[in-house]
């Protein structure tokens, strides 16, 4: 599939060097065309409050638009809960 610029699309396999799970919802901010290869973006992902998490350059196949369907969640990086 091929996304345009500024699309928002979402991560459909884990990148835990980058603490991105399936799922996560990201901006493509690049396109990348190689003959003979899938076409890349690079995807910035943000935390809640607008912030940069990661750019990753992913094939195409790693991300999906998102659908009616999809709805955003929140999960903090820590997961201790002290009582």
């Amino acid at each position: 599939m091929d996304f345009q610029l500024y699309t928002d699309v979402i991560l459909l396999e884990d990148a835990p060097e980058e603490n991105l799970q399936a799922g996560d919802i990201g901006t493509i901010v690049e396109c990348h065309n190689v003959p003979g290869l899938e076409t890349g973006y690079s995807v910035e992902f943000f935390d809640m409050l607008g912030n940069t998490l990661a750019v990753l350059t992913l094939p195409g196949s790693l991300l999906r638009v998102p659908t009616n369907n999809d709805r955003p969640t929140v999960r903090s990086e820590t997961t201790t809960v002290k009582f």
